[in-house]
């Protein structure tokens, strides 16, 4: 039965000789203490309390936009073998998680909102007579608000003109 209670939740949890599972509640209590309390070590001496805890927090923050790097935006592991390309690879991930917190903070508009109406706009290819032109569907008020919004003019309707 013991392997089946989370990790997180075994020291709360006793089993008695006849194999029941009993609430240590004396433990709860013990443990409420540090409830919404963290421990925080470094081996750097000469930083102050104020400078750990504000690196602590700078890194979460780090971690928060690399979980948004994954998820927001989609992105996935590449495997680079060359140092230069590593660098590349994570300098063009940093860009493109700035760009679109700077998108977001102009639109008000969270990147997921933005993407998903961003790929809604569509360029038909139309064939006669030897010609081919290009042209973009229509875009909504909030198509036209998140370019407005980042100083981006509206593209043509008019993508292309081709002559075969």
């Amino acid at each position: 039965m013991r392997a089946q209670i989370a990790s997180g939740v075994r020291r709360y949890i006793k089993e008695l000789k006849n194999g029941q599972l009993k609430i240590n509640k004396s433990k709860i209590v013990a443990d409420k203490r540090f409830d919404g309390k963290f421990l925080i070590e470094t081996s750097d001496e000469t930083l102050s309390m104020t400078d750990v805890v504000l690196g602590y927090k700078q890194l979460n923050d780090v971690e928060k936009a690399f979980r948004s790097l994954k998820t927001t935006l989609e992105l996935r592991p590449n495997y680079h073998s060359r140092d230069d390309r590593i660098r590349c690879h994570i300098f063009l991930c940093f860009l493109a998680l700035v760009l679109a917190r700077i998108i977001e903070s102009k639109t008000n508009l969270s990147w997921s909102r933005i993407r998903n109406e961003m790929n809604r706009i569509y360029v038909g290819e139309f064939r006669k007579h030897g010609k081919t032109i290009s042209l973009m569907t229509e875009l909504t008020k909030e198509q036209q608000s998140i370019f407005a919004a980042v100083d981006i003019k509206e593209p043509s309707t008019v993508v292309g003109i081709q002559l075969d």
